[in-house]
């Protein structure tokens, strides 16, 4: 009997296989699907006329496709959607680590890369799909509130997918790590977490009275109102 694959791995390829520090590395699936995620954004990395272009963008991740969309007259998407290679990669800062020494100064963070090529998404119910994936991952929510894409809206925009097939993630996640010597400096050392925080939300001047944040904001944001004096 044939034994079913391991879905909860990624096979470590020559693209994808953590060379420096490996320690670090993880093929898991779940952490490399959690870093897509919570990070807001990602870059995308492709060649184009021989230049290299990374470009920051919004994505999204539903099941095992990574989406990213834009503009159809993007240069990005056109390029990308041609099938040429492609490097998707997200990066969560957790805290800076602050050593006796420069020399071991460092980060704590979390980190995927994903490689392959995307494909054009033609299809109105996958491309909606992915619209919503887009806005819920902004505020979850959100869709169900506003008004959905036009069908022009829809022939403007261009979608494309990414499958989650070949990945990789590192993490490091950890204290100060001086040489034994350096213990001895007068020298404050230690770690200041970081992390993403909303502020209070700021109300367009235009929006209609009496109309309030809903509660799938409210429930993310620490308040539902600024002060605009």
């Amino acid at each position: 009997m044939a034994t079913a694959p391991d879905t909860t791995t990624f096979t470590p390829t020559p693209r994808t296989r953590i060379r420096r520090v490996p320690g670090r590395g993880t093929y898991d699936r779940a952490t490399v699907e959690a870093i897509l995620d919570e990070a807001l954004v990602c870059h995308l990395a492709f060649v184009h006329d021989g230049q290299p272009f990374a470009i920051p963008t919004l994505h999204a991740r539903v099941g095992d496709t990574v989406y990213v969309h834009g503009s159809a007259a993007s240069r990005m998407l056109r390029t990308l959607k041609a099938g040429v290679p492609a490097c998707l990669t997200a990066t969560l800062v957790d805290g800076l680590v602050l050593a006796r020494s420069a020399f071991h100064h460092s980060m704590n963070y979390r980190s995927a890369v994903v490689v392959g090529e995307l494909r054009a998404v033609e299809g109105d119910v996958e491309r909606l799909r992915a619209l919503e994936a887009f806005t819920e991952r902004l505020v979850p929510g959100r869709w169900d509130e506003v008004r959905p894409p036009t069908r022009q809206e829809l022939k403007g925009t261009s979608v494309l997918a990414m499958p989650l097939e070949e990945a990789s993630a590192k993490v490091r996640d950890g204290g100060v790590a001086d040489e034994p010597e350096d213990y001895d400096l007068p020298v404050w050392a230690g770690v200041v977490p970081l992390g993403l925080t909303p502020g209070p939300p700021e109300p367009d001047p235009r929006n209609l009275p009496g109309v309030e944040p809903g509660p799938h904001i409210t429930r993310w944001a620490p308040t539902a109102t600024r002060s605009r004096t």
